[in-house]
This record gives structure tokens, C-alpha cells and sequence, in this order.
């Protein structure tokens, strides 16, 4: 595998959480019962796996692999705001969960901060990989891509981490909210 794959793998993760975010959206405004525990998961997946671990890759390694070449940065600088548009969504959806948690009626508001979410994670997505396809075509060698994949492999926190995301994710789609 190289490292361009592996962040392609992560898309497919994310994926999946794009739309069980978009699916808990639709049911919160359709007036479903969806319990916090199963918000809390989301937003949890989100910063554990999506900001901390995915983001990290590309931020930490990748986007300054790519950008060495003198190419693609202003790309990378978009990609990169936009990551910044989804932190701040991401917050969004906890702060005011935790106003629901107390007593607000903050429904509407959890449930359109998850569909912005939604639709930011489709529209990011499609932007990366047409990004990782120019990379991988112009300017990685398989050496790099190599020595940045055993880099991301290398950290046994990391991937113990993303088994355990990707099990939350699997278990968010058995959720009857989810199902219907």
C-alpha cells in the first residue's frame, strides 16, 4: 500500500460516516429520537479519527511531501481551510449538543450542523481525491509513498485508534435510526 492509498482508505471510512451524519440529520429534523450517546459517537469519530488522525496525515505529512516540489500548494492551502471549515462545524454540532444535553432545545441546530458537516465531508472528498490523483501522477515517487505509508504504520497508537473508530462507525450503522 502506498500512502496516497492509505488516505484513500480512510475516504472510504469517512464515507461512510458522511452519511450516517447525514442520515442522523434528516431523522433529528423528522423529529426522530436519536439518543445523545449515539451524537456523542459521531462528533467523537469526527475528532478522533477524521481531525486527529486522517487530517493529521495530510497535514503532518503528506500535504508537506507534496508541497516540497514547489507545486500544488495553493491547492493544499485550500484543502487546508477547508479542514479548518470542518473543525469548525465539528464544534458546532458539540456545542450544541451539549445545550440539548441540558435542557435547550437545541434539536434544529445539532441537526443542520450534522448536515453541513454531511455535506462538507462529500465535497471535501471528491476535492482531496482529485487532489491525490495529481499528486500520485506528478510528483510522489513510490519511494515517498512508501516512506510515508510505514511512517502512518509505524504508529501503533494510530492504528489501534482507526480499528476502533472504524468499529464505532460499523456500530453506528446497525443503530435503528439509522436502519429505517
Amino acid at each position: 500500500m502506498s500512502a496516497t492509498n492509505q488516505l484513500r482508505a480512510d475516504h472510504d471510512q469517512i464515507r461512510r460516516l458522511e452519511k450516517i451524519t447525514l442520515k442522523c440529520s434528516k431523522e433529528l429534523m423528522n423529529g426522530t429520537e436519536i439518543p445523545f450517546s449515539d451524537i456523542e459517537k459521531i462528533t467523537v469519530i469526527i475528532s478522533e479519527f477524521i481531525d486527529a488522525i486522517h487530517y493529521g496525515r495530510e497535514e503532518d505529512s503528506y500535504f508537506p511531501c507534496v508541497a516540497s516540489y514547489d507545486t500544488l500548494k495553493e491547492k493544499i492551502r485550500k484543502l487546508m481551510v477547508e479542514h479548518e471549515f470542518g473543525r469548525k462545524s465539528a464544534r458546532q454540532i458539540t456545542l450544541h449538543l451539549k445545550k440539548w444535553k441540558n435542557g435547550e432545545d437545541a434539536r434544529e441546530p445539532v441537526a443542520r450542523f450534522l448536515k453541513v458537516y454531511s455535506v462538507y465531508l462529500f465535497d471535501h472528498l471528491n476535492k482531496e481525491n482529485k487532489f491525490f490523483d495529481e499528486a500520485e501522477a506528478q510528483i510522489l515517487s513510490k519511494e515517498e509513498e512508501a516512506e510515508m505509508y510505514e511512517q502512518y504504520k509505524s504508529v501503533i497508537a494510530t492504528v489501534k485508534k482507526v480499528e476502533e473508530m472504524i468499529a464505532e462507525i460499523d456500530w453506528l450503522e446497525t443503530r435503528p435510526w439509522y436502519l429505517d
